[in-house]
């Protein structure tokens, strides 16, 4: 097995579209996996060294820290778009007949291999390891035939993650197509048959009634919360860029910050957060009277002449977001939504009958994003109790089924 740096790129950069993308630690998730930034994605134009090139399905790893957690983290290369690597990752190359590249990928991932190349970084500021000191990571390898059934294993378990990921993502795409068409473009079912009328918005559909977002909802409603014993408890990277799902909350003693219940709507307030989409929609609490809190950076949204899946769907809308975007004051770096912008932000509130329609369209949506979200954490918790067994031997794997396909 050989690890190469990647090539120090010093060519142009943008902030569109260039030739190339340059993958760094950023584009590794923490426990492993490939991560597709975006807009955020550095794309490159100039000389280009065909050996830095990265090919599908290349093994890459992190050997530098960016993030918490990133470092000797790896991902495969996916098998769409044309990717390089800066000196920040290492390829990872190996002879086919002495080893399984899917398995080095689990390999590389699990516990015992991660701590060992974090304990080979040095520096005082950014902590970074070579391919040399990865050399000297000490492994248990097995025959190439029990490799590839125990990447086969975890690689099920993997798909399936992948599945239900993508579902929730076309779950979430038609959601907001769905929250466009009846109430940005006013084309919800019948309303062929429904008189347009003037108002502070342009044409309204005849009954709906043109108001403040602060009057269709409530801004940071009062949600008792006991100041006694550990609850649930939110941090800002809990929330998500670009989905509703709330991932790993945590506990804590008090209740100093903000604080909800389910089917309300957590906005971030502060600079960049707001601008890089952080939005989530809480339905984690086991009941309707169940309650949590978190940062102080949060915006609670809670419906109150709307529903709660509008609310978060206009929350997640340009036009709600631009709005809050251009109330912000404060030190630069630091600034942060006045609650006062919801007063100026108008929407047209639909008829009751409407609403009603669209609740019982939307709201198993929003709930099956959920239970995908579940069954993703209870795979991930198997696949990681797997995996340090598979790969120390522990587990004899010739008993091991491959997990089957979960419906849903």
């Amino acid at each position: 097995m050989r690890v190469k740096h990647g090539y120090a790129f010093k060519g142009e950069f943008f902030g569109g579209r260039g030739t190339h993308v340059v993958l760094t630690p950023g584009n590794f998730e923490e426990a492993g996996g490939f991560k597709n930034k975006g807009e955020k994605e550095k794309w490159y134009s100039g000389p280009i060294p065909d050996e830095y090139v990265l090919n599908a399905d290349d093994l890459i790893v992190a050997m530098t820290e960016q993030g918490e957690g990133l470092l000797g983290s790896s991902a495969l290369v996916p098998r769409s778009g044309i990717y390089l690597h800066n000196q920040r990752l290492g390829l990872v190359t190996h002879s086919k007949s002495a080893a399984d590249r899917t398995f080095l990928y689990y390999l590389f991932n699990s516990r015992s291999v991660r701590q060992q190349i974090r304990a080979s970084a040095n520096g005082a500021k950014i902590r970074h390891t070579s391919p040399s000191r990865i050399y000297e990571v000490k492994v248990r390898v097995p025959e190439v035939a029990t490799q590839r059934y125990i990447a086969s294993i975890l690689s099920a378990y993997d798909d399936l993650i992948e599945n239900n990921t993508r579902r929730i993502a076309i779950l979430e795409e038609m959601a907001r197509r769905i929250y466009e068409e009846w109430f940005v473009r006013f084309r919800f079912p019948g309303h062929e048959g429904v008189r347009m009328v003037k108002s502070e918005l342009g044409l309204v559909p005849a009954g709906w009634l043109v108001m403040a977002a602060s009057s269709a909802m409530e801004i940071n409603p009062s949600t008792k919360v006991p100041k006694e014993g550990l609850k649930p408890f939110l941090a800002m990277n809990c929330l998500s860029d670009g989905s509703m799902l709330i991932d790993s909350p945590g506990e804590r003693d008090g209740n100093s910050g903000s604080k909800f219940r389910n089917g309300d709507t957590l906005f971030a307030r502060i600079t960049p957060c707001l601008e890089n989409g952080k939005t989530g929609y809480v339905q984690f609490l086991p009941s309707a009277e169940a309650f949590a809190f978190g940062s102080t950076e949060f915006i609670v949204l809670r419906s109150r002449t709307l529903t709660p899946e509008f609310v978060y769907l206009l929350a997640r809308s340009n036009p709600f977001r631009d709005n809050a975007i251009k109330s912000m004051s404060g030190a630069s770096g630091r600034q942060r939504v006045r609650d006062e912008c919801f007063d100026t932000f108008l929407l047209a509130n639909p008829d009751g009958a409407t609403l009603t329609n669209f609740e019982t369209l939307v709201s198993p949506m929003f709930k099956l994003v959920h239970a995908l979200a579940q069954k993703n954490a209870n795979l991930r918790t198997t696949r990681n109790l797997l995996l340090p067994k598979l790969i120390s031997g522990e587990l004899d794997v010739s008993t091991l089924p491959e997990p089957e396909a979960i419906a849903a």
